[in-house]
């Protein structure tokens, strides 16, 4: 980093930015510290991925019955309790990053504690999903003989919710001091001990379904608790041990926990909602069919795109808690262009490829004609989807205008899909998606760093069980 970029009295925060040059440098440093971080995050994001993928592929050459239903257990209720649990989880991702910041490393085994005793109470409270799947999803409407066996595989995935509570507190934990590597490599083992999991039991021990299931609770254990071994045994400076300060101001944590959360699973829930509703159309399976294809294509751009909205998260948390408002803005910029030129990249290959790349998934010409009138729409959500994740890092900023704009989604959906049926109830959905990209782009554009730093400060010292000479913090402020 070169000394004319930096404000020494401030601790090392940027200096503002004057002329395309010093941008320039702004945007190499932040993009190198950025994908340092977010490459393995998206890696391993991907490969977890990847994990539901290659189960899926494996009970689809038993029967089109075992396809449909282990897809509505693992697209449907799983979707739902992982996106909320993800959305919990990602609270400690900012406060991870704020103590490891501010000095306070000691605080990142108290937190991670915190949000696994949190996250363990959520896994109770979510599992009557789980165990009551096939009424509740009659009642959504599935036939009978896709939502009995779909309840079946529903309960025999049960395990692998509670591993969640291990794998997310431990992966937010190594993401705030950017040991990302060691993540990677987990779930990289993890999706090839999938396949060789699904394999032998799938197929040489002829467990079917059970087998499928029982592969994809081992391997979502095996990654929890190689991360929590990882944790314990090369991580001595934010691990010390357990301790009963992981039960101190824990409603305030729960709190922040589920704002986040709300936050952050939204769009997860509202995609799972389509595609639910859709099967009430009149040509539904091929509606149904093609939505889910074109979601398929989305998902490997949205994981993509978590892992950089964790790097982000980190980054900011990191400069706040460090005192650096100007480098945490910076960082979000820097973020948003390249992610913006993503999106657009991939907007573009979706619409030249857009009568081809169905042929991964269907060899009906029907379908393949119904995914290429949905491309466009594709397109757009793709580009969308590259700003979002962005801007949704900064929870507390884009909480509450996430809440007011899926309401008025949900009533659009709710009218489109009996007025306009497919196109016009994924049209709905991007025109309320795009309102809510602007306004938070105006707020994030109106925020005060300063106050965030503030604000990072005040959590410290409230949470982090020391307290933090604000004004000395305050003082070094441009």
């Amino acid at each position: 980093m070169e000394a004319p970029l930096l404000d020494r009295s401030s601790g090392g925060d940027y200096l503002a930015a004057k002329g395309l040059k010093a941008w320039w440098k702004v945007f190499c440093m932040e993009s190198l510290k950025l994908w340092r971080i977010g490459g393995p995050i998206a890696l391993q994001i991907v490969c977890q991925y990847g994990t539901t993928s290659v189960t899926t592929v494996f009970v689809g050459h038993l029967g089109d019955i075992e396809l449909s239903a282990f897809s509505i257990a693992l697209s449907v209720v799983c979707t739902f309790s992982f996106g909320f649990m993800l959305g919990m989880g990602s609270a400690l991702e900012t406060l991870c990053g704020q103590a490891f910041g501010a000095g306070q490393v000691h605080m990142l085994g108290i937190y991670m504690q915190r949000s696994i005793i949190i996250l363990l109470a959520t896994c109770i409270l979510v599992s009557p999903l789980y165990i009551f799947a096939t009424p509740i999803l009659k009642f959504l409407g599935q036939q009978e003989e896709i939502a009995n066996p779909a309840g079946v595989y529903t309960l025999m995935v049960l395990p692998q919710l509670f591993s969640l509570a291990i794998a997310f507190p431990t992966q937010k934990f190594l993401q705030a001091q950017s040991k990302v590597a060691v993540l990677a490599w987990i779930a990289i083992f993890a999706l090839i001990s999938q396949f060789l999991l699904c394999w032998l039991f799938v197929y040489v021990f002829g467990w079917g379904t059970t087998g499928a299931a029982l592969a994809f609770d081992l391997t979502g254990w095996g990654s929890a608790i190689a991360q929590f071994v990882y944790v314990i045994g090369w991580c001595k400076d934010g691990w010390k041990g357990f301790t009963w300060a992981a039960f101190q101001e824990i409603w305030a944590f729960v709190r922040l926990s589920f704002a986040s959360a709300i936050m952050l699973c939204l769009e997860i829930w509202y995609m799972m909602s389509i595609i639910i509703l859709t099967g009430h159309l009149d040509n539904a399976v091929t509606a149904v069919g093609s939505l889910s294809i074109c979601m398929n294509v989305d998902g490997w751009e949205t994981m993509v795109f978590i892992g950089v909205n964790a790097a982000i998260s980190v980054r900011v948390s990191n400069e706040l808690g460090m005192g650096h408002p100007r480098a945490a803005r910076y960082s979000v910029y820097v973020t948003l262009i390249q992610s913006l030129v993503i999106g657009i990249l991939c907007m573009i290959l979706v619409l030249a490829t857009r009568n081809y790349f169905s042929i991964i998934f269907t060899d009906s010409e029907d379908m393949r004609r119904a995914v290429a009138h949905l491309s466009w729409l594709l397109g757009i959500t793709m580009l969308l989807n590259s700003i979002q994740p962005v801007i949704s890092g900064m929870q507390m900023i884009s909480f509450e205008y996430n809440v007011i704009f899926w309401k008025m989604q949900n009533k659009a959906v709710i009218h489109d899909v009996y007025m306009f049926a497919l196109q016009g109830l994924w049209g709905g959905m991007i025109a309320g998606v795009a309102l809510q990209t602007l306004l938070l782009l105006l707020v994030l554009y109106k925020t005060n760093w300063n106050k965030e730093v503030e604000q990072t400060t005040e959590r410290m010292r409230k949470w982090g069980g020391q307290q933090i000479e604000t004004d000395d913090r305050l003082a070094n402020m441009p």
